[in-house]
């Protein structure tokens, strides 16, 4: 028997895993394909991504595999510079293909010990006062103590569990690919600008491996079965259409399409299953949020799913999963939507994104719109208080290193620059840190595992009456 099923084994099913298996829980990750895919749906991470994988000591290598870029022209492709003065120590969008991402997280989730299971086709599910039975396609029957859909927009699990998945049906459809093309790339880059000028969901950019272009180009209508990669020959029409040339693209690697519905699960948990990622909520992929959007909801899931199975969770911390994490989704939902509206051809609509456009010149409107795509802007209500509480920390220097070095074991920490404090009787789940920064101006910090702060302050009564709101009762 294992302590957690996760259905799926893209990004946020591979964090999850490896999440719960920093915490010792027994997780295996079941995938119905055979081999990882191989196209780049999602070309790279954001601020709070790259905060994330530092924060477990991973960062390094993604950063062996990505590129660094500028954080400027993420909303609705509109062209403006970095803003300044972002909350971060890591302030750019880190270049990597989603396949390279998937084999990273992989990699870090076998090392921690979760099991992989590709060819296992999730196909029915029950579930009791004491576990989850999961039915795969062979015939095959789990037993685990929860269930975790990282499944997809189409999510199986979400499907068996009966939530509703409300939202807004794909209007316009965008293909997108990998190929070669047979014109030179200063010719491609200026036909590019020049469609662009109008056309934002529009683009055709070298991958760097051989001569190989991404292609991204506007459908004709959308497919009856969206399941059915489009042709080269629809590449070809559609290419035509807008740019008046067809590049001569040939020997494609991969074709697909993707529209712009947007949909949000009803509920993230039925008892002991759970929904993260796109089995959670879908959108238009503008500002590129998807795949971080379900790393994050891990990042957030995995400590407390733990804590539940390790036997100290608190009351409704669970729970708090949802009551967190949906509100982020729905303002994805949300930008991503403005988003489309701005990128339309219409008159009202571009005359809207010009106006926006100068809107974003004023340094603080261009900060709020990139810390909304990057989610550095997020927070949670932990209820009133210092201005840090429910804000995640970002990495800070310290006399002795930097703070995301401490939080490697997805562990909580108190950050103490009073050496006054103690969290005697939880030093099973939180560390103590005496240490000091310039550049925190509070006397300390409780940080839940996910960097979140739960606590700021000086009084140790205090502290005590926060810990087992996060960290349960302390230990006999």
């Amino acid at each position: 028997m294992f302590d957690v099923i996760i259905v799926g084994c893209g990004p946020t099913g591979l964090m999850l895993a490896s999440e719960l298996r920093l915490h010792g829980v027994r997780v295996v990750v079941l995938d119905k394909e055979m081999e990882p895919a191989r196209y780049v749906r999602a070309l790279g991470l954001h601020v709070r991504s790259i905060e994330v994988m530092d924060q477990r000591g991973l960062l390094e290598r993604f950063l062996a595999h990505g590129r660094q870029h500028p954080l400027g022209g993420f909303f609705a492709g509109i062209a403006k510079p970095s803003p300044t003065g972002l909350d971060t120590a890591h302030a750019y969008v880190l270049g990597i293909p989603q396949p390279v991402t998937e084999r990273l997280l992989a990699e870090r989730a076998s090392e921690l010990g979760a099991e992989i299971r590709r060819g296992a086709e999730l196909v029915g599910l029950s579930q009791d006062d004491l576990g989850v039975t999961a039915e795969l396609a062979d015939g095959t029957r789990l037993r685990s103590r929860y269930l975790v859909g990282c499944d997809g927009g189409r999510s199986t699990v979400r499907k068996l569990l009966g939530v509703g998945f409300p939202g807004e049906p794909t209007r316009v459809e965008t293909l997108v690919g990998e190929m070669e093309v047979a014109v030179p790339p200063e010719t491609v880059a200026a036909v590019v600008a020049e469609v662009r000028e109008t056309q934002k969901r529009f683009g055709v950019g070298p991958m760097g491996d051989g001569g190989v272009y991404r292609v991204v180009v506007p459908a004709d209508g959308v497919a009856e079965d969206r399941s059915v990669p489009p042709t080269l020959e629809e590449f070809q029409r559609q290419l035509r259409v807008f740019a008046g040339t067809d590049f001569g693209v040939h020997s494609p690697r991969w074709l697909s399409r993707f529209g712009d519905a947007t949909r949000l699960a009803e509920r993230y948990r039925v008892g002991r299953v759970l929904l993260a990622g796109d089995a959670a909520h879908i959108h238009p992929p503008t500002g590129g949020q998807g795949l971080n959007l379900g790393v994050q909801d891990a990042f957030n899931l995995g400590w407390k799913l733990a804590a539940e199975i390790n036997g100290w969770a608190p009351e409704g911390l669970l729970d708090s999963y949802e009551t967190e994490r949906r509100p982020v989704a729905a303002d994805v939902l949300e930008n991503t939507r403005a988003q489309m509206e701005l990128m339309s051809t219409e008159p009202g609509a571009r005359a809207v994104c010009r106006l926006v456009s100068e809107l974003m010149d004023f340094e603080e409107v261009n900060r709020h719109l990139t810390e909304k795509i990057v989610a550095i802007g997020v927070r949670y209500d932990l209820g009133e208080g210092h201005d840090l509480l429910g804000r995640r920390m970002r990495d800070v220097a310290l006399k002795r290193g930097r703070l995301y070095e401490l939080t490697h074991g997805g562990r909580g920490l108190l950050l103490d620059q009073t050496g006054q404090l103690s969290v005697a009787g939880w030093s099973d789940r939180v560390d103590h840190v005496v240490d000091v920064s310039e550049e925190l101006d509070v006397p300390a910090v409780l940080l839940r595992p996910d960097g979140h702060v739960a606590w700021v302050g000086d009084d140790q009564r205090d502290l005590l009456d926060h810990l087992p709101r996060w960290f349960g009762a302390a230990a006999s």
